[in-house]
């Protein structure tokens, strides 16, 4: 394969720097985002949560999970599906441990706020872990684990959603996207964050029996993502189930404190020097420079804060028609001028 077919395979993923589009300053997505949510009946601490939260995808270009999400949100918000002012409850607390429920509402609220009060806890711990069910969907799983390496802390998180295993269904089923994070935090360097979905490589015939020990560990990881994000969190609890709202997922979310495994600062300055020696190597073939994962995303964050956030033509069509519906002024037309 040519270096142009390689460099094609590579950019043709679904977070990526759009082709055409305009840049939209980081702040005013948000505060349109925030208006959103706000105007589907969101508090102003959660509305803004999702402000936040979704630009800051945007920002490191994983629009899969941005603000094009909001089309999905908005749309169970209007009919019933999700409860728009969930009661956040503590079912069990302890210092290493916290359990919460979401009351049907969006997985965002329990996982971000329980991250934060698990940083606390692992800052006087050492390492805390946190569960949540009754909800839905809790967008990227690194959202969570760069809330952690923020602080100073390993993250590691991972979701699932209730899902059949019928007697006639085949075991390797099993695979889904359920999505895990695990990230490091560095010093000067790029952070190591891994965050993906769990189907890695799904079943075929021919490819198992080319290389079956592929299947394996897909399957593997697959079944434990799903198990720590839904099993064990308490996504099949008779009132999960039978509740009245769709609230079919679950979280696993732990947090580790580097200062209680080495000085303060040591663990990023052994990470920083793997990552700086790393991304001095030779590139993966049809791409520019070598990073490790999560350095694409850093790099990407670090130019559209300054720039302003890609926003692509069917991106922005569909903000835009979500503006109209919910009665939002879009602010995109501000930024023709930007136009790539």
């Amino acid at each position: 394969m040519n270096e142009e077919k390689l460099r094609q395979a590579v950019n043709n993923r679904r977070n990526t720097f759009p082709e055409h589009g305009i840049r939209v300053p980081a702040e005013v997505m948000q505060t349109f985002i925030s208006n959103l949510f706000l105007r589907a009946g969101l508090s102003d601490d959660h509305a803004g949560l999702m402000g936040r939260i979704l630009t800051g995808n945007d920002l490191r270009c994983v629009f899969s999970h941005g603000t094009s999400a909001c089309q999905q949100y908005l749309g169970l918000l209007r009919d019933g599906g999700i409860n728009p002012r969930p009661d956040i409850k503590v079912v069990h607390e302890a210092p290493g441990a916290l359990v919460l429920d979401g009351d049907g509402g969006l997985g965002y609220f329990p996982c971000w706020r329980g991250t934060e009060q698990l940083i606390a806890k692992a800052k006087e711990n050492g390492s805390a872990v946190l569960t949540t069910r009754n909800h839905h969907h809790f967008g990227a799983a690194g959202n969570y684990t760069r809330l952690a390496v923020g602080h100073g802390c390993i993250g590691l998180a991972a979701s699932n959603h209730r899902n059949p295993r019928e007697p006639d269904q085949p075991i390797y089923s099993t695979i889904t996207s359920s999505p895990l994070s695990i990230a490091i935090p560095t010093g000067e360097q790029p952070p190591l964050i891994l965050d993906m979905g769990g189907s890695i490589i799904g079943f075929n015939e021919d490819d198992f029996a080319a290389n079956p020990t592929a299947f394996f560990k897909a399957f593997g990881l697959s079944n434990v993502i799903q198990v720590l994000g839904g099993a064990v969190a308490g996504i099949y609890l008779e009132h999960c189930v039978e509740g009245p709202w769709i609230a079919n997922q679950g979280a696993f979310i732990a947090v580790f404190d580097t200062a209680h495994l080495a000085g303060e600062g040591e663990v990023a300055m052994r990470v920083d020097q793997y990552v700086g020696e790393a991304r001095r190597m030779q590139p993966v073939p049809g791409t520019d420079h070598a990073e490790l994962p999560g350095g694409v995303e850093w790099s990407w964050e670090r130019e559209n804060r300054k720039e302003g956030i890609p926003v692509g033509d069917k991106h922005r069509a569909l903000l835009e028609e979500l503006a109209t519906e919910w009665g939002v002024e879009a602010p995109f037309g501000a930024w023709e001028g930007t136009a790539f």
